[in-house]
């Protein structure tokens, strides 16, 4: 089949690779435009751009697929089918309805659980067991339309976002080809969801990671888990200069155990980890980031900053 693909980040790239390792023709490239990145702020290519060049496929960067002029030059690839993974962009009902047999997505999740922008991050804070790629016929809803191939993986307990997008982005390219190898037949019997059981996997954002030591230990330790590598799960301290830090906990366990402490306060100290009171529970951190240093264990953090981590000490 002759295909388009539209895609930006590396998990999309991923599935780009497969498919040119197919039998399909990939004839056309749609990415994000170039974005400023890194602390020069130069303008860079997305990761599928730069394999689309690599391979000299032609490359198309649109700010937005609403303009005719856009949707005519779509429509000039004849193509088959449009592939779309983590685009970035809405594609309006007139691009939906260009490709021969229209346009199918990859989605980081078991649809129709966690449609929306960061179903990876959300399945794991909300402590779901098990999560996988869903190959998705498109309509012009959130991620609303019929499924046609679906393959799972386990969440384990100590899973972290980074973790389950690796696994993710080793299921979904197979996945992909599987279904574009049998689309005809899996457009025919394709799944409709059940719009009832529909959770919406909103964007995260820094905020987010901002840790309330009143919520749950097990809310706080999924937190840390779902937010690694980005936003990450943070507080704030202050040097004796009464500087503001802010500490990036990167690693945590949560403990059944309660506390008559407030919430914030650190109630042991140990090589396993650095104790805080919380809601429910007691939160260990394992590891953590200080400002402009590297992670390190709870042993160096409690060694190298008593004046934080010492037990007694209130945690903000």
């Amino acid at each position: 089949m002759r295909i388009v693909f539209a895609g930006t980040p590396d998990f999309a790239a991923r599935h780009l690779q497969a498919l040119l390792a197919s039998q399909h023709k990939v004839v056309a490239v749609y990415t994000q435009p170039d974005r400023p990145a890194g602390r020069g702020k130069k303008l860079q290519p997305s990761a599928v751009k730069t394999l689309a060049l690599q391979n000299n496929l032609p490359v198309y960067q649109p700010e937005s697929l609403k303009p005719a002029e856009q949707q005519q030059i779509l429509a000039g690839l004849n193509a088959d089918v449009m592939v779309v993974v983590a685009y970035g962009l809405l594609l309006p009902q007139a691009v939906l309805d260009t490709p021969g047999m229209g346009c199918i997505n990859v989605h980081g999740s078991l649809l129709p659980r966690w449609r929306g922008a960061a179903p990876i991050q959300r399945a794991v804070w909300a402590g779901d067991t098990e999560s996988g790629v869903a190959i998705m016929q498109m309509e012009a809803g959130l991620d609303t339309g019929p499924v046609l191939l679906e393959r799972r993986c386990e969440i384990k307990a100590d899973e972290t976002s980074a973790s389950l997008y690796a696994k993710l982005e080793v299921l979904g390219p197979p996945a992909l080809v599987e279904a574009l190898d049998n689309l005809a037949e899996l457009q025919q019997k394709a799944q409709p969801q059940n719009h009832q059981q529909a959770t919406y996997a909103k964007k995260l954002s820094k905020e987010e990671g901002r840790i309330d030591w009143q919520q749950t230990a097990d809310q706080l330790n999924r937190n840390v888990h779902a937010f690694n590598p980005w936003p990450t799960a943070w507080f704030t301290s202050t040097t004796q200069d009464d500087k503001p830090l802010v500490i990036k906990v990167l690693a945590s366990q949560s403990i059944e155990q309660n506390s008559n402490e407030p919430a914030g306060t650190i109630v042991n100290t140990s090589a396993e980890g650095i104790d805080v009171a919380c809601g429910t529970g007691i939160l260990r951190i394992i590891a953590a980031q200080m400002p402009g240093k590297k992670a390190q264990p709870a042993a160096q953090l409690f060694n190298g900053y008593r004046t934080i981590f010492s037990k007694g000490n209130q945690l903000t």
